[in-house]
């Protein structure tokens, strides 16, 4: 009979392909933008009905919507709006990894949630992904300046020159827009930006000898 073969684990694991951090970037923002056209396609089949799981200010029945908000839209063309911006976005910052992207996510979707909750117009409905939109865009937009990063500050640059006068959607008086979605997800991003920025920044410092 033949005897039991020894692995050495560690080594075996060493040797699996690994897969390219811009590819796994990729694979997950397209994965979340998918699941956004497939929960629109979802909601067309039942006339719209999931739209009520959105924000409803300060009413008890729309604090659910802080979870579901950002998973919805008006529509086809309001969820193709938000398309490139998603996918741009996501795709940055999830090079520095997906648990940093996940992060920053929560930090944007809670911030932004919470925000349009405590401060939309009585009796109106918020829904769709430009919270995050909005919020990894000013992540991106400040993290180099929080950690002390050049290029990331250069990157931002870019980013503001490119995408720059969508944030004028902070600011209240357009029709049919939840501004304050947009204000509150970009302080979201803000926030996220200053505490990761600053933990990167710490990071690098050398250790003491």
């Amino acid at each position: 009979m033949a005897g039991l073969a020894t692995v050495d684990v560690m080594s075996t694991l060493d040797r699996r392909p690994r897969r390219s951090r811009p590819l796994v970037a990729a694979q997950v923002i397209l994965a979340f933008v998918v699941l956004l056209y497939v929960v629109e396609l979802v909601d067309t089949l039942d006339r719209n009905r999931l739209d009520g799981y959105g924000i409803r200010p300060r009413e008890v029945d729309g604090l659910d919507g802080i979870v579901f908000a950002p998973l919805l839209h008006h529509g086809w063309g309001h969820l193709v709006a938000n398309t490139v911006p998603l996918l741009v976005f996501g795709f940055l910052i999830l090079l520095a990894g997906v648990a940093r992207w996940a992060a920053v996510t929560a930090v944007v979707w809670l911030v932004g949630g919470v925000g349009t909750w405590l401060t939309g117009q009585p009796h109106s409905l918020h829904l769709g992904a430009s919270v995050l939109a909005f919020g990894w865009l000013v992540y991106l937009l400040l993290r180099g300046i929080f950690a002390r990063d050049a290029s990331q500050i250069a990157l931002g640059a870019i980013l503001l020159f490119m995408y720059g006068g969508i944030l004028y959607g902070v600011l209240p008086g357009q029709p049919g827009i939840s501004w304050q979605g947009h204000l509150f997800g970009a302080l979201g991003g803000a926030l996220a930006a200053y505490h990761f920025g600053a933990s990167d920044r710490v990071s690098r410092r050398p250790l003491p000898r």
